[in-house]
């Protein structure tokens, strides 16, 4: 299987947008320079990027150091349609291809939470990724006491495989 067939510009809910990072904008981001965004027409929301971007965009450059150009199953910025405002990030963390499946994470700044994004955000990016045929499996971590996580994903039909001291270890299947 080829991930470069999977290039793919942004999905589109009723009020998302989800536009893959790629290197030089996380990069640039990084470096304080949001040119790249006035470029894509894209607005900073309110307090984005916060501490939880700035911490992951280290992590998402390396998983795109790994491929020639974003295929899908890295992250994605999640824009609000209506005022273009960037208000987090939904996305994988790279592709297993020896168990078909990736894994799901996804944050949303404080100030947009309890709004219903993350669910519509990560319902969006599962559609998308179950419509791969090589995909057999979505799974996902939270932390053992974050209970808007552990609703969210049970709300989108995640299952729970497994379970620490501290983390909760979650799975769905491709329908």
């Amino acid at each position: 299987m080829n991930l470069e067939d999977l290039e793919k510009k942004e999905l589109l809910s009723e009020r998302l947008i989800l536009i893959p990072f790629t290197l030089k904008l996380c990069k640039n981001i990084l470096n304080n320079d949001f040119s790249d965004l006035v470029k894509l027409n894209l607005v900073r929301g309110i307090n984005w990027p916060d501490k939880d971007v700035v911490e992951t965009l280290p992590k998402i450059i390396r998983n795109l150091t790994k491929v020639d150009y974003p295929t899908g199953f890295e992250s994605w910025m999640i824009v609000k349609r209506d005022t273009r405002e960037i208000i987090g990030d939904v996305g994988f963390k790279g592709f297993n291809f020896v168990e078909k499946s990736c894994d799901i994470g996804y944050g949303i700044v404080k100030e947009e939470r309890k709004k219903g994004y993350a669910e519509e955000a990560s319902r969006m990016l599962i559609d998308w990724a179950f419509s791969n045929d090589f995909l057999d499996k979505i799974t996902a971590c939270c932390l053992i006491d974050n209970i808007d996580s552990i609703n969210l994903l049970k709300k989108i039909n995640f299952i729970e495989y497994s379970r620490d001291k501290t983390t909760i270890y979650w799975s769905l299947d491709k329908p």
